[in-house]
């Protein structure tokens, strides 16, 4: 893999157009001046800081600030980013725009820490700092130092600068107005290199641009990325065997894979560095951004929502959940598609315009009274493809109902009545691919979205389906699968997706992928894993009982989809997930991790159906 720097990798991340942006330089050039700071924190560290300015001083403007470990350049007199702000149309408006390299990342002194802890207190005098003091010291400096602003001061930010935009909210500047963390990190445990304890493989290649500190300010990328030597990311990491074996590409130098390695559990280390427990007296307005289809980010701005809405009740606190995957809504390419779903055409463009821009507007130059005319929940509802909104999310009308698989295959809303078992030898010597594509991802994006018939035809993988539906049902809000299962050994990861299979009409459209039909299209919905010996507490891991039958509950994240008439509702349930999760070797070891390559070994896994005590999945239905 090539050494890009690291802003080139966020756009390839985000899937931004570098083309978009050199559409809009000659409009920065003429309307904006740009001015670079080093901006003292108050333990002494200097962050460096870019300021885009509107050069029509006939007015005052709002500042909108993003956070980023990703650079803040192009540095230097004369060159200016393409594009400024979240948009086209705010760009246009006219904003103060302020780009920071986070403390420890690029043209920032100090030193770097992933998901750095929020402090839980604030002492007068005191020089600790978190990201929420570094922002609160940036708003405060820019406020004396930049002309012809309002007092009035946004952030936002995508995938990791939304991390930073949500570690802005506790103990915020009191000029911090309004927030929109997008695609925020919530959790490392639970989001990116994590679900729910299982190691998430196929983030290994972009551990290099989280685990090397910079010897000081620099312009150019301090890192060394990974080159495999192949396009095939399942036989790479097939060869390479147990992940202990991958410390001859990262080794004590890559601090963050040390951290890795050494933090398996949800133990201190993970805990102290999610921003949800801060979540609390949130003053300014907030704006929580996702897309159903994120394959890095889903967990994060659904917690982060969820969180600040339970605990700041009086505050101003929306959800907007779009048909994007990471970060899709920053750009528009006239289609909004993700794998072979076509979900509309310029999505983002019309989130971007009457949504995101009025939100902003609002809060920095408008009333600021939160009558903004938007909903509570504004939500894409990926199986009609349109918009829907609520007053609550999940939707206050939304019922629980059950699903239950039984033995024969199907799915349904009755209860088994007899006692039956489903059985599948899972075996990490033949792992079940996550895509049928051969490739080698920065990260993986696609596959949340990707036809699931390739793994419903192996024998390691368990489908339960309903009838052809007679009338559309539509699941809103939350699904939890309660599994009652066994194995033959100590441990083992659990697979649950939710799939919505097309009927043999469908017809294609253009752009489906090649080799590829919607007859029959098995389209994944929501999908997650936990890794079995976190059933019972993710910080304390317990061995299964050999035959034992067990529950597993699994928490999936939310869905918005109608299963339209004419199709069916599945289930697959499985126990590997490969190369998007590592392999777990089934034999008990204490960290995965430093697994030898002979711990890994075939187990026998059941599923029970029984009337007592079946595997049921839990969800939401509006009707």
């Amino acid at each position: 893999m090539k050494n890009y720097p690291v802003y080139i990798l966020l756009w390839i991340f985000l899937g931004i157009n570098v083309s978009t942006h050199a559409q809009h330089a000659d409009f920065v050039l003429e309307k904006y001046d740009k001015k670079e700071y080093q901006i003292p924190m108050r333990d002494g560290v200097k962050l460096h800081t870019v300021v885009y300015s509107p050069k029509d001083k006939s007015q005052t403007y709002p500042f909108v600030m993003q956070r980023t470990p990703y650079s803040a350049g192009p540095y230097g007199e004369g060159k200016m980013k393409t594009l400024l702000g979240p948009s086209e149309k705010m760009m246009k408006e006219g904003y103060i725009f302020v780009y920071q390299d986070v403390r420890g990342r690029w043209m920032s002194e100090g030193d770097y820490d992933n998901m750095r802890p929020t402090i839980p207190y604030r002492q007068e005098g005191s020089t600790a700092i978190d990201e929420s003091t570094d922002t609160f010291d940036t708003i405060e400096y820019l406020l004396e130092q930049v002309e012809n602003h309002n007092g009035k001061f946004g952030q936002w930010g995508i995938s990791y600068p939304g991390f930073y935009s949500a570690a802005s909210l506790p103990f915020a500047h009191p000029a911090l107005k309004a927030v929109s963390p997008q695609a925020p990190i919530a959790d490392f445990y639970f989001d990116d290199f994590h679900h729910n304890g299982a190691y998430f493989l196929s983030y290994w290649v972009a551990t290099a641009v989280f685990g090397y500190q910079h010897d000081g300010p620099t312009d150019k990328p301090w890192y060394q990325m990974v080159n495999p030597g192949t396009k095939d990311a399942y036989q790479f990491f097939m060869d390479m065997g147990s992940l202990k074996n991958a410390d001859k590409y990262y080794g004590e130098d890559n601090f963050f894979w040390t951290q890795l390695k050494e933090n398996p559990d949800y133990n201190e280390f993970w805990q102290k560095r999610s921003i949800i427990p801060h979540l609390n007296e949130v003053k300014p307005a907030v704006m929580t951004v996702g897309g159903w289809f994120d394959a890095e980010d889903l967990y994060g701005p659904l917690m982060i929502y969820k969180t600040i809405e339970k605990n700041n009740p009086d505050t101003y606190n929306t959800l907007v959940m779009g048909p994007w995957s990471h970060g899709d809504w920053s750009r528009e390419r006239g289609y909004q598609q993700v794998s072979n779903i076509h979900f509309g055409d310029s999505v983002s463009t019309w989130y971007q315009n009457h949504i995101e821009a009025e939100f902003f507007e609002h809060f920095l130059k408008g009333p600021a009274d939160g009558q903004t005319k938007l909903p509570e929940a504004y939500v894409f509802d990926t199986g009609k493809k349109e918009w829907r909104s609520f007053d609550t999310w999940p939707p206050k009308e939304a019922k629980n109902e059950i699903y239950y698989p039984h033995g024969n295959g199907k799915l349904s809303t009755e209860a088994p009545k007899g006692n039956e078992v489903s059985v599948f030898v899972s075996d990490p010597s033949k792992p079940v691919p996550y895509s049928p594509d051969i490739k080698f991802n920065f990260t993986p994006r696609k596959y949340m979205a990707d036809d699931q018939r390739f793994a419903a035809r192996r024998p390691d993988v368990l489908v339960f389906e309903t009838d052809v539906l007679e009338e559309e049902v539509t699941l809103a809000g939350e699904i939890l699968a309660k599994l009652m299962v066994s194995t033959s050994e100590a441990d083992a990861d659990w697979i649950v997706k939710l799939v919505d299979v097309f009927p043999h009409d469908t017809p294609d459209h253009e752009r489906v992928q090649e080799g590829t039909h919607l007859s029959n299209y098995h389209m994944m919905v929501r999908s997650e894993v936990i890794r079995g010996r976190y059933r019972e507490s993710f910080s304390e891991p317990k061995p299964f009982v050999a035959g034992q039958k067990t529950e597993v509950p699994l928490q999936l994240q939310d869905v918005m989809h109608t299963f339209k008439k004419g199709h069916k509702i599945q289930i697959q349930i499985q126990s590997t997930w490969f190369p998007l999760i590592d392999r777990n070797p089934q034999k008990w070891v204490e960290n995965i991790f430093k697994a030898e390559d002979t711990d890994f070994i075939k187990a026998t896994h059941k599923v029970y159906h029984d009337a007592e005590q079946p595997t049921a999945i839990h969800v939401q239905v509006l009707k």
